[in-house]
């Protein structure tokens, strides 16, 4: 259901997208329930789309182009823009350089990177969240994580690396068989070529410690060869250009990698795990 305190918390590409899909369909004479319509959609997810209470989706912005875009291409267009305002305001910052990364390398600790996450997982997760959100809101959060996952199959490719603490593998979230499918999924993506997973297992280093302890972070390679860091705690987040601090991250970032197992043994567990 749309949400009137949406109005007034739109991002600017939600509402450039409501002004232009309202000025065009009067330049039409369509009506909201016309042009609804005429998109496979109802006049009430027109009108909330027109005065944003519900953003538009992407399936809604690829109707639009078809109906109303005259070749233009605007509604296409704003589809990567619109995904940026559904994000929260800690992961604005790192979406677009997570969409066109040359090469992501990322280290969790607590939950399934959400890459590699299953809708039904991602919902369980974003639901069971504090404070809890409007079932709205947790429906734009797992619709826009789950575009994210685009950039597996993007041209040019990407290179992406996850090594997984073994708790995450055991730490339930959602029911018994959403955990089960979660892993079986993550076993499918290991399989990709563009991707190399590896689990850091609960008993490496001399006395059970490792690389890893100071908690997750993620590495990135840009089209024009720079490199990020970026890390999220607490629904604080903080992306790092400096190429110092940016080098001692990928220093620890490789001894985390070196300490886990390799790709194949980590798929193996992976698969016992989920019963295959």
């Amino acid at each position: 259901m749309a949400r009137a305190e949406n109005k007034e918390t739109a991002g600017p590409a939600t509402r450039l997208v409501a002004d232009v899909a309202r000025r065009m369909r009067i330049k039409k004479k369509l009506t909201q329930e016309q042009l609804g319509k005429e998109l496979g959609f109802s006049g009430a997810a027109v009108s909330a789309m027109e005065t944003c209470a519900q953003p538009a989706s992407d399936e809604m912005l690829v109707a639009l182009e078809r109906v109303l875009g005259e070749g233009m291409g605007i509604f296409e267009g704003a589809r990567e823009y619109v995904r940026l305002d559904k994000y929260p305001e800690l992961f604005k910052d790192f979406a677009l350089p997570e969409q066109k990364a040359l090469t992501l390398s990322s280290y969790e600790t607590l939950v399934i990177n959400g890459l590699f996450q299953t809708e039904e997982y991602a919902r369980d997760l974003i639901g069971g969240g504090y404070p809890p959100l409007s079932e709205q809101r947790v429906n734009e959060l797992v619709e826009a994580r789950m575009v994210r996952k685009a950039i597996f199959d993007r041209d040019p490719i990407a290179l992406i690396e996850l090594v997984l603490e073994e708790s995450v593998l055991v730490r339930s979230v959602g029911s018994e068989e959403v955990m089960r499918r979660q892993l079986v999924h993550l076993a499918e993506c290991a399989k990709r070529r563009n991707v190399t997973l590896q689990v850091l297992p609960l008993n490496r280093g001399l006395r059970g410690e490792h690389a890893g302890l100071r908690g997750g972070l993620t590495l990135l390679e840009t089209p024009e060869h720079d490199h990020l860091a970026y890390m999220e705690l607490q629904d604080e987040s903080l992306l790092i250009t400096d190429p110092a601090k940016v080098s001692a991250y990928a220093q620890r970032y490789a001894k985390i990698r070196a300490q886990a197992l390799g790709p194949d043994e980590s798929l193996g567990l992976i698969e016992r795990l989920a019963g295959d």
